[in-house]
């Protein structure tokens, strides 16, 4: 794993950018070396984590076999040795200097064309390649979004990064960096915000998926190799259910066989639930030597998975490492997260997440997780539970007749869930307003100024939603916007603060579009979520060893902010400061803050979303 950046000057003009202070802020990403190639108004720089031919051979900026395309990639393509021997056969005479995937990847645009060859890529990556002779710069990033990229265009100066952070060391060059509120509402509602927005207006993330081609005047086309959209019309599978669990672990064992492939030392995050464990399992059964596995616990029992996870990776025999969190490592990490994450993130995981990236990282270079499996799989309560209340929407309509009085007397836990049914009551004509309700975390608008909230359900507007169910659909949406904006965004910036690659097997696409094709009942069943995907993993590790209630990989954020992180909280919520700086309703945000320490209210997600605002605004501008 790497930080890649660079600029493309398009005016007459002969200003000079300082690459290194972008090298720098990307420093956590590529501690091992770093680069980069400066020709007329072109600058590509690099900083490298060493994962493959960690020889100096692998030094990027990297040029092709002509020296005509130079290029800078983030990532790892995991069948490069196969691109590369398709290469040799129709290049005879191709040469190589070295057993990086970059390499192949360079010399494989540079013959092939951008089309074919990512196409044939396996992997998740974002890169920037140069062909000297066209003057054209082409951005591109992988099918999922696995590795993040920003860019944007200012006083005809193109930049582009692995993070935020690094665009914004060109402020010295004209670069404004203006809040935008409709980002801002967004993310107050979804605790995250949606690709190709960010926190800031004229600043966007590169669509997954997709690449933009910019020539030398300004120019710039985007293209997208790649549509999630096409398993809404693919064919449905029609084999048994057996077959399926058959087939199913076939794809997942040979996407580890690619994924488990490095010249340094690898292994797993691992939670005892579904998703993890069953990746572990196969690992282990694929590897001679224990795999490391790492887990993170809790002293609150209803957030402690690290017993389960114990239990499960004794049963499967690996050498597995746990920690502990408590207050005080939260409040340690914490100030560090404004930094870590670029612009406002609020998934309350990020913590657990970045400290059990940091116990892996004293032990390996690389980890893979089980992420997406809920999404793909059908693993969340929500997916079964909005069709169930769009069902009975008559019964529901009766209760936005209860009066207000009557549910603010109720004590805190009824309060919230008589509220939410009460909300949702308002919202059943829709199917696509009842997810948007279900997915967010914030349901109150508090930012001053804004026009408009985008909306998850965005992906409804497909014209081609064939014969998907509604849970599927669900899913589909969840898939192509809370994957993407969340979870792997919690991960890979959580991970490569510690300088420690992360891959997701259950992302290679040809587990996506095999689980897209699969009915729904193999993937749903009653209330039975995740049908597949456990019945495949009972082959590895007893039911009654994982068979229990889901937890998520959650913190006590609501006691937490009563107790020690309270004083921290007060120093981000004086009412003259939010008043100050505009953005939030300061009478609302004191309000909830209030009710929340008395115990009256749980408002623990949307204070959450406040103080990750508050503690980025703090930090960063």
């Amino acid at each position: 794993m790497c930080g890649i950046g660079g600029f493309y000057i398009f005016s007459a003009s002969n200003e000079q950018i300082n690459i290194h202070n972008m090298l720098d802020s990307l420093y956590h990403r590529g501690p091992d070396d770093n680069g980069f190639w400066r020709d007329e108004k072109i600058t590509l720089g690099h900083t490298r984590l060493s994962i493959h031919d960690i020889s100096s051979a692998g030094h990027q900026p990297m040029f092709s076999n002509s020296g005509n395309t130079v290029m800078v990639f983030n990532g790892e393509i995991y069948n490069y040795l196969s691109i590369k021997n398709q290469l040799i056969g129709s290049y005879p005479d191709l040469k190589f200097k070295s057993n990086s995937d970059t390499e192949v990847l360079v010399n494989a645009i540079e013959l092939w064309g951008i089309d074919k060859t990512l196409e044939k890529c396996i992997g998740m990556f974002a890169l920037g390649v140069y062909c000297r002779k066209t003057k054209q710069l082409i951005l591109a990033r992988d099918r999922f979004g696995e590795k993040p990229l920003y860019y944007g265009i200012q006083n005809d100066i193109l930049g582009f990064a692995s993070e935020l952070k690094a665009l914004k060391t060109l402020k010295d060059n004209g670069w404004e960096f203006e809040i935008d509120r409709n980002s801002l509402a967004t993310y107050m509602q979804y605790s995250y915000i949606p690709t190709p927005y960010t926190i800031y207006k004229n600043i966007s993330k590169l669509n997954v998926g997709s690449y933009i081609v910019f020539e030398k005047d300004g120019y710039r086309k985007e293209t997208k190799y790649w549509d999630s959209n096409k398993v809404l019309t693919q064919p449905r599978y029609a084999g048994t259910y057996n077959e399926a669990i058959s087939e199913l672990e076939s794809k997942i064992k040979n996407t580890l066989s690619m994924q488990m492939q490095s010249d340094v030392s690898l292994g797993a995050f691992l939670s005892g639930g579904i998703d993890s464990t069953t990746i572990v399992a196969l690992m282990q059964s694929m590897s001679k030597d224990k795999i490391n596995t790492f887990s993170i616990g809790f002293n609150q029992k209803e957030y402690n998975e690290a017993e389960h996870a114990r239990a499960v990776a004794k049963h499967i025999g690996t050498n597995h490492t746990d920690m502990y969190v408590t207050e005080r490592d939260a409040l340690d990490v914490i100030p560090s997260l404004a930094c870590i994450y670029d612009e406002p993130f609020a998934d309350s995981s990020q913590i657990p997440t970045y400290l059990v990236s940091k116990i892996a990282k004293s032990k390996v270079t690389v980890s893979l997780t089980g992420d997406a499996g809920d999404e793909l799989f059908g693993g969340y309560d929500r997916y079964i539970l909005t069709e169930k209340l769009y069902k009975n929407k008559f019964i529901l309509r009766q209760i936005k007749y209860v009066p207000g009085f009557l549910l603010d007397s109720l004590p805190s836990k009824l309060y919230n869930r008589a509220n939410k049914l009460k909300e949702i009551s308002q919202l059943v004509t829709s199917r696509s307003a009842l997810y948007d309700y279900m997915s967010a975390t914030c349901k109150q608008n508090m930012v001053i100024g804004n026009e408009t909230i985008i909306k998850p359900s965005r992906f409804f507007a497909s014209d081609k939603l064939g014969e998907f169910q509604y849970e599927e659909l669900l899913m589909f949406i969840d898939s192509n916007s809370y994957v993407i904006d969340n979870n792997l965004v919690k991960v890979d910036r959580a991970a490569m603060a510690n300088s420690l690659e992360t891959r997701v097997p259950f992302l290679d696409h040809s587990i996506y579009e095999f689980a897209y094709s699969l009915p729904m009942q193999y993937k749903i069943q009653g209330n039975n979520g995740k049908r597949i995907l456990k019945d495949l993993l009972y082959k590895y590790v007893p039911e009654n060893l994982v068979n229990r209630p889901k937890m998520g990989f959650s913190v006590p954020i609501a006691k937490w902010l009563r107790n020690d992180l309270r004083s921290w909280a007060e120093s981000l919520l004086e009412y003259d400061k939010i008043h100050q700086q505009g953005y939030l309703n300061a009478e609302l945000v004191i309000k909830y803050w209030q009710e929340h320490l008395s115990g009256k209210r749980d408002w623990q997600f949307l204070l959450w979303n406040v103080l990750m605002f508050q503690e980025w605004l703090e930090k960063t501008e």
